[in-house]
């Protein structure tokens, strides 16, 4: 069967941030440029990542007509923020969203269509499949943990900031585009929270990167994201408390050149390390 040829060129532009190392390397200060080639078949294919959708069947059928789709008018309409509403601003707001749905290949998204016209054609290879090839060339890693450091030394009762260092592949923001039978699709991605399993059974959930510790903050608790240990890590395995980091991934595409059909995609990334937490020990 006919394969394809798939190009992915990302650009990316990370963010500044007070905790990121000086020597990130090209992850600071710098543009990063990712370039991907690869044949993507037409044939079914499975899509990871917790957002996409999977098994999307005959995704892409070369030499059979278009499948059916049926669009449906959205009410109350899509916020200004929603891809697809700026879209139709940017065409001159005439027209509304529409959700989208293809039995036969299992997509489904939003579009914005003009007043009078009728259903746009549907391309022969599924836009969010074409959405999860530029989100797999971004290569997102998990959380890279700035507090607590591994070899660190902690103690009970004692406030601990939580912060990460901030780069494209671990935090973000990410862009990337892949264009693929005639349909290009460009995709940006920030992490939208981070979940802390410190170990010791208890869950902080921040929304941020969390604030980096100076010594003049003395005993203060983080004002954004952290945690207060009540207990040694000393009958943990290896007398250390195993600290998971789970960030998760909030990605919006959008088919660029014609159409405006937008969506949604989740990724989730997870990072350990392992916490030495003791009692401040005292001589009389």
């Amino acid at each position: 069967m006919a394969s394809a040829a798939i190009v992915f060129v990302a650009a990316v532009a990370p963010a500044a941030h007070a905790g990121v190392k000086k020597d990130s390397g090209p992850c600071h200060g710098a543009s990063m440029i990712v370039k991907v080639c690869a044949e993507e078949s037409q044939r079914n294919q499975g899509i990871s990542g917790s957002g996409a959708l999977r098994g999307a069947k005959g995704a892409a059928r070369a030499g059979k007509s278009a499948p059916k789709c049926t669009y449906k008018k959205l009410s109350p309409q899509p916020p200004a923020s929603n891809l697809a509403m700026k879209d139709g601003k940017r065409r001159g707001g005439k027209g509304a969203v529409y959700n989208v749905v293809c039995p036969e290949t299992g997509r489904m998204g939003t579009v914005w269509m003009p007043t009078g016209a009728g259903a746009p054609a549907v391309p022969a290879i599924d836009p969010e499949v074409v959405a999860q090839k530029a989100v797999d060339s971004m290569k997102l890693v998990g959380p890279d943990i700035a507090s607590p450091r591994a070899a660190g030394k902690y103690v009970v009762g004692v406030p601990m900031w939580l912060w990460v260092h901030q780069s494209p592949t671990t935090y973000g923001p990410n862009t990337a585009s892949a264009t693929a039978g005639g349909v290009t699709v460009t995709a940006t991605a920030k992490v939208k929270r981070i979940v802390w399993r410190m170990g010791d059974g208890a869950t902080e959930t921040c929304t941020g990167p969390g604030t980096p510790y100076k010594k003049s903050f003395g005993m203060k608790d983080s004002p954004s994201c952290g945690h207060r240990y009540t207990k040694t890590s000393a009958k943990a395995p290896g007398g250390k408390f195993a600290l998971n980091a789970t960030s998760t991934w909030a990605i919006d595409w959008q088919v660029t050149g014609g159409g405006g059909e937008a969506g949604q995609l989740t990724e989730v990334r997870e990072t350990q390390v392992q916490v030495a937490v003791g009692e401040v020990q005292v001589v009389g």
